[in-house]
């Protein structure tokens, strides 16, 4: 749609329904897609009621949809999430992601280099390892029993920061892919800082626990998803 009027009365109407307009703030809220039976566990309706609103707000421009292929056998589920363009409606403080666009201008104007932006990630990773082990003061356990347990804070972490982790294990070690990036934007314009934050996150998160390390980290330069690639200590 052209008419930047037509379009915004186009996303009014379709946010006067009031399903439609739980279901927006269910997404607005969500650090991830969500699929349709998701949401409608979230607000305690019937999936079938659910699936035409999301459709509607996905034809206005309110929500984008992918399609995810990962669960097994059956048709492939769609995941709802807010389009980039879509209207804040105040639910977030819209000074955030404009104050983290100028930060990053800055720093690039700055010649930031890749290993600075690991360095400031590392601090935050390592700050927030030591958050969950004084939240999650049990045994940790060795050996192994590390390895799974710091893959698993990892997971968690990630999960929390809105990238929808997707963990797999084999012989020689642990994948952990990045399926949602909340950065996305940002990264993209700026990958040399900001896809190294993220790899520096990892880096003190994992260093602090301990139990595995980084072997290698892929960024959305060498291939979709990003990834981390761990091996035991």
């Amino acid at each position: 749609m052209n008419d930047p009027a037509g379009r915004r009365l186009a996303l009014l109407k379709a946010l006067g329904d009031n399903t439609r307009y739980a279901i927006y703030l269910e997404l607005a809220r969500s650090s991830s897609p969500r699929s349709t039976a998701e949401v409608a566990e979230s607000l305690e309706l019937h999936p079938n009621t659910v699936r035409p609103h999301l459709e509607r707000m996905r034809d206005v421009g309110l929500l984008a949809v992918e399609t995810d292929s990962s669960g097994g056998v059956g048709r492939p589920q769609h995941l709802y999430s807010l389009a980039t363009d879509a209207p804040s409606l105040g639910l977030e403080p819209a000074s955030m992601p404009v104050l983290a666009r100028m930060l990053l201008g800055v720093a690039a104007m700055a010649g930031a280099a890749a290993d600075e932006a690991v360095g400031a990630g590392r601090e935050q990773g390592r700050a927030a390892a030591r958050a969950y082990m004084a939240d999650d003061a049990g045994d940790h356990g060795d050996g192994d029993e590390a390895d799974l347990g710091c893959v698993r804070a990892l997971a968690a972490e990630l999960a929390r920061l809105g990238f929808d982790p997707a963990v797999a294990a084999d012989g020689e070690g642990v994948t952990v892919a990045f399926t949602h990036c909340p950065y996305a934007e940002l990264a993209q314009a700026h990958p040399d800082i900001v896809c190294h934050l993220h790899r520096g996150m990892i880096e003190g998160f994992v260093g602090e626990l301990g139990g595995v390390e980084v072997e290698r980290f892929r960024t959305l330069l060498d291939r979709q998803p990003c990834r981390v690639e761990l091996s035991a200590v």
